[in-house]
Formats: C-alpha cells, sequence, structure tokens
C-alpha cells in the first residue's frame, strides 16, 4: 500500500495534474463514484441505501455512488443540500446523469435505510457544519446505521483531524482517492473515518510531487538484517543509563528492548549504589558502573558504544543535565527520553544548543510541551506541531501518542497507525526507547530508527493483546521481526 499521505491542497493539485495530462477531471468523478458504490456493495448485503449530497464535488461523488447502486439493484433515496439548480461543474453533471428522484436533505432522508453513503462534505470544509447539515449529521450518529463516507466523514477537516465544530459524522468506512490525507491517520480524525479505502481513481503516479509526510510502516524504511558473515561487535553496542537504586526498572526495561530488537551487545551504565540490583537482574546485559556525567564521557571515548539511552528513571535536575552534556559531546548516537527532556523544562534552549543530528528525542505530550513550550497549542495539528519541534531542536523528534507522529529536521513526518490501546501502560515508552537506540546501534539514521522503533513498538503490542504490561514487549519482539524478515 502506497504509504505517501498528501494535504489537501497536494490531492487538489494532483486532481490539477491528472486533467492536465489528460484525464477528464468528470472521469475521475466517475471513477470515485464507482468506488463508493463497491466499497457498499462489498460490505452489506442488498438494501436501502440513503445517499446524502453535498453542493459541491463530493456531492458529485454521491451522484455517481447513487447512480451505480441503483444500478446493482439497491433501493435508493438521494437527498440533496440545497437545490438541484444551484449545483455547479461536474457536479451539475453528473446530477443530471442520476435518473433519479432528488429530495431535499431532512432526517427523513434515513427512512428505511439499511446504509448510508455521507457525500455531504469533503476534506477541504472549512467551517462547522451547521443547520440541517448538523442536524442531519446527528441522526446520522444516533440512528447506528452503517455509513460509509465519501474522502472524510462530513465535519472533519482533512488536514487537521480534528472535527470543525461539535459535531462530526462518524463513519465505519471511507473511502479516499489516490493517497490518505492527514485526517485518515490523525486522532481523533483516524476513529471517525473507520475503515479506510484508498481508491485507484486514475490519478498517475507522477501527481506525487515530493511528499513530506507518510504513513509509518516497513515501505518507509528498511531495517538493517544481520550480515550472515556478521558478528556480534558488528550489530552495534548500546549504553543506557540507568536512574538510582530505587529507580532501575525503566533502565532495564529499555535495556531489554534494545537487545530483542537486534543490537549485538546492551550495557546498563549503572550509580554505584545501583550496581548490584541491576547486576543481579541481567544477563546477557552487562553493567558498567559510572558515578556522573564525567564517568559516562569516559565510558563513551571507546567509540564501539555508539548509541546511548539517557533519561528512563534518571531523575529530574542538575545532575541529569549533565549525563545528558556529556552523552552530546560524545560521537554516539543519542535517544533521550523522559528526566533527560524534563530535566531542560526550564531552558529548552540549552537542550537545543547541545543536540545534534543522530539525537532522537521521544516525549509525550506532557514532556514536549516542557521542551517545546507552546508549540502543541498553536499548532493546527500534531504534523505541524512535530516539524516544528525538529526544526527548532534539530535533531529527530517522536511526539507519542495513539497517533504517535516523528520529524525529522528537514520536515519529514512519519505517523503510527498500527499502535493499540493497550500499549498506554507503565514503562511502555522505555522500551521504546531502548528499541530505537537498538536501531541507532545497528547504523539506522536517527528518523529511520525512530519510525522503525516506534512501528516494531506497536506491533509488538498487536501481537500480545489485551493484558499487556511493558515487559511483555521485548518478548514480542523476535515474532514481530521474524514475521518481517519473511516478508523482505
Amino acid at each position: 500500500m502506497p504509504h505517501e499521505i498528501l494535504t489537501v491542497a497536494e490531492c487538489t493539485e494532483a486532481d490539477r495534474f491528472a486533467a492536465a495530462h489528460g484525464i477528464p477531471t468528470l472521469t475521475l468523478m466517475e471513477n470515485a463514484g464507482r468506488a463508493v458504490a463497491d466499497a457498499v456493495e462489498a460490505r452489506w448485503p442488498l438494501g436501502h441505501v440513503a445517499v446524502l449530497c453535498g453542493p459541491g464535488n463530493n456531492g458529485g461523488d454521491g451522484f455517481v455512488a447513487a447512480r451505480h447502486l441503483a444500478g446493482r439493484g439497491w433501493t435508493v433515496r438521494l437527498a440533496l443540500l440545497g437545490s438541484r439548480e444551484a449545483l455547479q461543474g461536474d457536479a451539475a453533471a453528473m446530477a443530471k446523469m442520476w435518473g433519479g428522484g432528488i429530495g431535499h436533505l431532512s432526517r427523513d432522508a434515513l427512512r428505511d435505510a439499511t446504509v448510508v453513503v455521507d457525500a455531504l462534505f469533503g476534506a477541504g470544509l472549512s467551517r462547522p457544519l451547521d443547520g440541517i447539515a448538523k442536524d442531519v449529521a446527528l441522526a446520522v450518529n444516533a440512528s447506528g446505521l452503517p455509513v460509509v463516507a465519501v474522502d472524510v466523514p462530513s465535519g472533519l477537516q482533512g488536514d487537521t483531524g480534528k472535527p470543525l465544530g461539535d459535531v462530526c459524522v462518524k463513519a465505519g468506512v471511507t473511502v479516499t482517492f489516490f493517497r490518505k490525507k492527514p485526517a485518515h491517520v490523525l486522532m481523533p480524525g483516524r476513529a471517525l473515518c473507520g475503515g479506510i479505502v484508498v481508491a485507484d481513481i486514475g490519478i498517475p503516479e507522477a501527481a506525487l510531487d515530493c511528499p513530506r509526510i507518510f504513513e509509518n510502516g516497513p515501505s518507509l524504511w528498511k531495517l538493517p538484517w544481520p550480515d550472515p558473515m556478521g558478528h556480534k561487535y558488528a550489530r552495534g553496542h548500546c549504553v543506557v543509563v540507568s536512574g538510582p537504586a530505587h529507580a532501575t526498572g525503566a533502565a532495564r526495561l529499555a535495556a531489554r528492548g534494545a537487545l530483542r530488537a537486534g543490537a549485538g551487545l546492551v550495557s546498563v551504565a549503572s550509580p554505584p549504589d545501583a550496581v548490584a540490583i541491576n547486576a543481579a537482574s541481567l544477563t546477557a546485559i552487562m553493567v558498567k558502573p559510572f558515578a556522573g556525567g564525567a564517568d559516562i564521557a569516559n565510558l563513551l571515548k571507546d567509540r564501539r558504544l555508539n548509541a546511548v539511552v539517557a533519561g528512563p528513571g534518571c531523575g529530574v535536575g542538575e545532575q541529569t543535565r549533565e549525563l545528558v552534556a556529556a552523552i552530546l559531546e560524545s560521537e554516539a548516537a543519542a535517544v533521550l527520553d523522559a528526566d533527560a527532556l524534563t530535566s531542560f523544562a526550564d531552558d529548552p534552549n540549552a537542550l537545543y544548543r547541545v543536540l545534534r543530528a543522530n539525537c532522537v528525542l521521544t516525549p509525550h505530550a506532557g514532556e514536549f510541551e516542557r521542551v517545546f513550550p507552546g508549540v502543541l497549542g498553536r499548532a493546527s495539528s500534531r504534523i505541524e506541531a512535530v516539524r516544528e519541534a525538529a526544526a527548532a531542536a534539530g535533531c529527530t523528534v517522536l511526539l507519542k501518542g495513539p497517533d504517535t507522529a516523528i520529524a525529522a529536521p528537514d520536515g519529514r513526518v512519519a505517523i503510527c497507525t498500527d499502535a493499540p490501546p493497550w500499549l498506554a501502560t507503565a514503562g511502555s515508552g522505555d522500551v521504546l526507547a531502548g528499541i530505537a537506540g537498538s536501531l541507532l546501534a545497528q547504523g539506522m539514521s536517527a528518523f529511520d530508527a525512530a519510525a522503525c522503533g516506534a512501528w516494531l513498538h506497536g506491533e509488538a503490542a498487536n501481537c500480545f493483546g489485551i493484558g499487556l504490561i511493558s515487559e511483555d514487549l521485548p518478548e514480542m519482539l523476535p515474532r514481530v521481526l521474524q514475521d518481517l524478515h519473511g516478508r523482505a
């Protein structure tokens, strides 16, 4: 499946490109409406379909879908927002080709329906639903009927994934065209869309012009599989910095994730009071004592130790800031999480000044606000927020959540859609940090390591299922990796 995601403006340009290269816009609309009809027919038995059409091209798609469904034996009730005479362009042409009656949009359009096609408004909607459109959207949601949305559910903004007001149609299936839009992958839009069908309507692949947003998945990055002639030292050495004796679990979770994700060697750098507990709890993972930033700097003079994970359980304060500074003075790639970020809440610029391109920051929303204050609030979407953060930090930023967003400083963004809700459990972020650190140690770029790590993390949670705790995640990685290797 194509992994590029196009903004509303980019999709409009793709339509224009197709038209300029000999594909009439009426043909695109015909193909789009047919795809909607196909989606209905593939999922539900022959019955009564209510097709709700808006005054623009989304409504034009609805007229086409209605014509095809009627031709296949469905009983179709078509309801239009506005008058037929007010329709323009392709929508007017498709209305003329529709041979059935056209009713006024009202709640009555749902009477006797077994399926609803929502073709009221598409992704370019710029204002909240109101009037009869809002009333009917409320009725659709209350009806419990299955809904197929055209492009996006009515009321959803295509670039932000957010409803424009307090009402948005909730679809069971959304049929979109050529490529997904941000609303199909960002929450809550992804949930409001239901299952998503991306239909080929004839837009040539050449219409893609340097996309910058992607749905995260194996087609986006290449995992460095072990070389048959290789050895453990060629697989990198990831160091995870532990907190004090009472807070060592987070580092061990990260270290286990790093080892399972394929790093050849993993060590836990442990403060003196935590050496015994870490040593007693680890086997394949080594323990390396340290007593402060100077010791970490000395440890990392060995360039074979080529990636570091810092933050989980380290504690918030000056000591952690010193550790981060020492790590970033080395040449090792770094993942900074949790306390390594919060320790800079009073002076985020001090962190920005020492970061470099081979770093990955992995904040949740609260930590993100501490090191990028105000960005989430003023950004139109998580895509724009994480993109602004990566540009400010000069490194890859991974903003965790149900729609984890990963941005590189050059503006590329990957959105994760594979993470199940049971991944929201204590310690899961520590495992993610370890996986990303492992991939950095194995030679992946910061952006690819973050994207690949987040995908592996989500798939591991899917493999285990409901009841997951963070300790389960590393143990699911072999199954995920084996499956991925089989596909490769």
